[in-house]
């Protein structure tokens, strides 16, 4: 069984791109999306296969995500409780028989880190969503999660270390999240590997030097993990700033 994840940094912009010969190429039984900035009733999906679950942002064209599902999700919840971030559409969790599957779009710090204090509040509340669901089943946390975890995550560490996505505070906070008992699992098959991003920035033109970051992610429960067969990064998809990762379960 395949997963797919991909903040496609607009679903239009995408679907005038190659976003239908992507789906037709891996055919995920999944696949999960953020940053769709698009609302439901504009536009429409000729994807017959999948059931389509929506959590929309109020705000037109901003951020938004999207689970596509070619089984039907036992229940579906578009709430971690917090309207600052329920209103951007920013967690869609689908619950399937073996697990929860929760999609994220991270709120990002922005520049001169202005929203970082409420990205803090973001991430605790999220951990404590995560950890609730955990009780009752297995979770599969993916999307863009916003932060570069080790050094070995992005290309510049030394020049990036009190940027959005790389400060102490939201490296710390992943790391509380794994403390939790759950697992990055790109990292847990693959610790070692360098130079595996999975955004890069259109500004500097940084895809053409893999001059990326890793802040796309699968996170699995601990005890879901004996289910789990590979993670990985398909860098060679076009498209969007970022690139899909994959999750394959046994």
């Amino acid at each position: 069984m395949k997963l797919i994840s991909w903040n496609v940094n607009g679903l239009r912009a995408v679907m005038n791109k190659n976003f239908m010969d992507v789906v037709i190429d891996e055919d995920p039984d999944i696949l999960c999306l953020q940053e769709i900035k698009v609302q439901d009733h504009q536009l429409e999906l000729n994807l017959p296969q999948y059931h389509i679950y929506w959590n929309s942002a109020k705000r037109k064209g901003y951020s938004g995500t999207m689970t596509l599902s070619k089984k039907p999700a036992l229940s579906v919840s578009t709430t971690i409780g917090d309207p600052r971030f329920d209103d951007e559409g920013r967690v869609l969790t689908t619950e399937f028989e073996d697990y929860y599957l929760v999609n994220v779009y991270t709120p990002n710090s922005k520049r001169e880190l202005e929203r970082l204090d409420e990205r803090m509040e973001f991430e605790d509340l999220l951990r404590g969503y995560l950890l609730g669901l955990n009780e009752s089943k297995p979770v599969i946390l993916c999307g863009d999660l916003n932060v570069a975890h080790k050094e070995i995550d992005l290309k510049n560490p030394a020049s990036n270390q009190r940027n959005a996505g790389f400060t102490i505070e939201e490296r710390d906070r992943f790391t509380q999240l794994l403390n939790a008992g759950f697992v990055d699992t790109f990292r847990h098959f693959y610790p070692d590997v360098t130079d595996a991003y999975t955004w890069w920035s259109y500004i500097t033109r940084a895809r053409s030097r893999n001059a990326g970051w890793r802040i796309d992610y699968f996170v699995v429960s601990e005890d879901f993990l004996p289910h789990v067969a590979d993670a990985g990064i398909c860098a060679s998809i076009m498209g969007s700033d970022h690139c899909p990762v994959s999750l394959l379960l046994k």
